[in-house]
């Protein structure tokens, strides 16, 4: 029986513990284990999955999205490989399995072991790097190939960048691209294609294995394909094909139909472009007359509203009226003006010096100044006396002083009311003071009207046969 204090662990807690041992081995964390593949699966996620076998056994196998670099070649069912990553546990199944990195056929394992050399290499002096690459002109009229002149290759350019733009020219170097010299001989291809100020420069070749791939891996290519002025597209192999240019390259390629149609801006799409353009600038400039001709209409129709036309008529309607308002506002004013000059006319008669005249009164001047006092004139001066009806010539003999009107007029009003107040004495009847008070400030104040009425002309009174006009 199982003893009390003997411990119990879950099927996690186990696959846990044995995932910790194999991740603490040393060994197993950089294990290459050969074998033959089966069971390959490649999944949509972009995750390899097979199984290695040979006579004594089978282990798993993953190799994850991210680690596909480490695949050059198309795996399948019955190849014989080297698989080189990690041994670990899947805890959730308790299976251990092979975490592969990187996958080369056996017999290639050293040429591998060159290439990923070179390629950290090359990485860490930055040749990698994406700063360093040239943008693929969108339109090129010139492009030059470097690849075998009799492959399928070079024909596969020419058909597809020919039909995509019938007017482009393709220049090709003719050169070696597998044995021996092939690498001195694409970098030669690509110094002379270089100097031609060509629009971008396509190098590649077929699929093949890794040893047929090898020139595209030279050192001194990758160098050429960096150092170069000219764009260049890496076209090598298949998509699953991935040599040290590919890296170096401003573009990668999967196969060289793709780098030509990369290249090679389709004729019929540009066209296809400019008459959408074509059609989208002809409906907006439809559009936008149609917008002009409607405020051309809303400014038309201003226009006739507002437009000088209309404001001179409704200005010469607002000055008609103003012309009657203003003639009718003037022939008021003139009415009350002869009104009160009227008024003012009948006041002066009362005034006027021509009815004091009629009365007896005459007017004396000498040469021209009014006499206004005795001391105005000396014995012997002549004297012009102007009557109602004409003028008096007269020498001055004798001077007497005589009172002046006013205080003739009150000395008459006080010898009056010395009458009147006998009378009222005798009658025994109160006083009216105010009254005769009265009588004495008006006439007063009308004999100082007359004389600021009289010094105000300033020319004498003219007789003539007509009557006095003021």
């Amino acid at each position: 029986m199982r003893n009390k204090n003997q411990n119990v662990y879950t099927v996690g807690q186990v696959n846990s513990y044995i995932k910790n041992i194999f991740d603490q081995d040393y060994m197993l964390r950089r294990i290459y284990v050969s074998g033959e593949v089966s069971n390959c699966k490649y999944h949509p996620s972009g995750h390899i999955y097979f199984s290695l076998k040979d006579a004594e056994g089978t282990i798993s196998c993953v190799m994850f999205a991210g680690s596909r670099r480490g695949l050059a070649f198309p795996m399948r069912d019955g190849d014989n490989v080297i698989v080189g990553g990690s041994i670990s546990v899947y805890e959730r199944d308790g299976k251990y399995q092979i975490y592969a990195k990187e996958i080369t056929k056996e017999g290639a394992g050293l040429l591998y072991e060159k290439y990923l050399a070179l390629k950290a290499e090359l990485e860490e002096m930055g040749m990698f790097a994406p700063e360093y690459k040239q943008p693929i002109p969108a339109y090129v009229k010139k492009i030059g190939v470097v690849t075998a002149p009799t492959g399928a290759a070079v024909q596969d350019i020419k058909n597809i960048a020919l039909r995509r733009n019938p007017f482009v020219q393709i220049i090709l170097y003719p050169a070696l691209v597998q044995g021996e010299g092939a690498a001195d001989s694409i970098v030669e291809g690509i110094r002379r294609l270089d100097a031609l100020n060509l629009d971008v420069l396509i190098v590649g070749r077929g699929g093949g294995s890794i040893e047929d791939l090898w020139a595209f891996n030279e050192e001194k290519v990758a160098r050429a394909v960096f150092s170069c002025h000219t764009p260049v597209i890496s076209a090598v192999g298949h998509e699953t094909d991935t040599t040290i240019i590919d890296f170096v390259a401003d573009l990668r390629a999967p196969t060289p139909s793709a780098a030509a149609e990369l290249a090679v801006a389709d004729v019929r799409a540009v066209l296809n472009t400019l008459e959408n353009y074509k059609s989208r600038m002809n409906h907006a400039m439809a559009n936008q007359t149609q917008r002009a001709r409607s405020r051309l209409l809303q400014y038309e129709t201003k226009w006739k509203y507002l437009g000088p036309e209309n404001k001179i008529r409704d200005q010469r309607a607002r000055h008609a009226e103003l012309e009657r308002r203003y003639t009718d506002a003037m022939e008021e004013k003139l009415k009350e003006a002869r009104h009160r000059l009227a008024l003012y006319i009948q006041a002066m008669k009362g005034l006027s010096p021509l009815d004091k005249l009629n009365q007896g009164y005459s007017y004396v001047e000498k040469e021209g100044k009014a006499i206004t006092s005795v001391q105005d004139v000396k014995e012997g001066d002549l004297l012009e006396i102007c009557v109602s009806d004409g003028k008096i010539t007269a020498r001055r003999e004798d001077i007497g002083r005589i009172l002046d009107g006013t205080i003739v007029k009150k000395q008459r009003i006080e010898k009056t009311w010395e009458i009147w107040k006998q009378k009222r004495e005798k009658k025994k009847e109160p006083l009216p003071v105010r009254h005769w008070k009265q009588h004495l400030e008006n006439w007063i104040r009308c004999s100082k009207r007359w004389r600021a009425a009289m010094s105000a002309w300033k020319t004498p009174f003219v007789y003539t046969r007509r009557e006095w006009s003021f």
